[in-house]
């Protein structure tokens, strides 16, 4: 492992450690990547292969288009109720490509 993903992984590791709820995944194939803006942020939506739920983040800026790639996450689980319908989502704290 080079120094670099040595510390990607302790840095995980902390965060992990100082909020339970969240979740860190490795190696995940991105099958979708979608950005719409909304006022000052571009709202980024990314299915991964074998998971029915999305997984969102923000951004200022355009993001380089992810689907294809193999990506590692640090998200949390969530719900939003959109038209009197809950539906889980992902809120992506950390995204970056394996």
């Amino acid at each position: 492992m080079s120094s670099n993903n040595l510390k990607q992984a302790k840095a995980t590791k902390k965060l992990l450690e100082k909020h339970p709820k969240l979740i860190h995944s490795e190696n995940k194939k991105v099958s979708s990547h979608t950005q719409r803006k909304e006022d000052e942020w571009f709202i980024n939506t990314v299915m991964i292969e074998d998971s029915e739920v999305p997984f969102r983040f923000k951004r200022k800026k355009l993001y380089r288009n992810l689907k294809g790639t193999v990506v590692n996450l640090t998200y949390y689980p969530s719900t939003e109720e959109l038209a009197g319908m809950a539906f889980e989502v992902m809120h992506v704290v950390r995204i970056r490509r394996a």
